[in-house]
């Protein structure tokens, strides 16, 4: 198993640096035809999501689309997909930040129904209510 770091798969996706694209294609080829495992974590999701939407500008489908065929790739792995892909989700739904959607479905899966914040897109999350202290 092997750890693909936020840049390579920006790489992949925006195709600026073609030589490196075309250098991360073979990489994911490879893994997919040799059934080598490739690795990558939750923070690393959240972080392509941030360099698209800020630095691409990327509407929130595009990059809802771009990762989610990234979670969808054979043979490689990242914690919580499930409900990375269901953040994605609420994020392109309710127009919401993607940590702000991750963390209203953590919520909800503890049966948390409200929550301290100043951020007033958690009052477009149906089942939770959004506190100022």
């Amino acid at each position: 198993m092997k750890f693909v770091d936020t840049n390579i798969f920006i790489r992949y996706l925006t195709n600026d640096f073609p030589r490196k694209a075309d250098a991360c294609e073979k990489l994911f080829r490879n893994a997919i035809i040799r059934k080598e495992v490739l690795f990558t974590t939750e923070l690393v999701i959240a972080e392509i999501i941030w360099v698209l939407e800020s630095y691409y500008e990327l509407p929130k489908e595009d990059v809802q689309d771009k990762v989610g065929k990234i979670l969808n790739t054979p043979n490689l792995t990242c914690p919580h997909k499930d409900l990375i892909i269901e953040a994605l989700a609420l994020y392109s739904e309710k127009n919401i930040d993607y940590i702000d959607a991750y963390n209203a479905l953590i919520l909800k899966e503890k049966s948390i129904g409200k929550a301290f914040s100043y951020d007033k897109h958690y009052d477009r999350i149906d089942w939770l209510a959004r506190l100022e202290p």
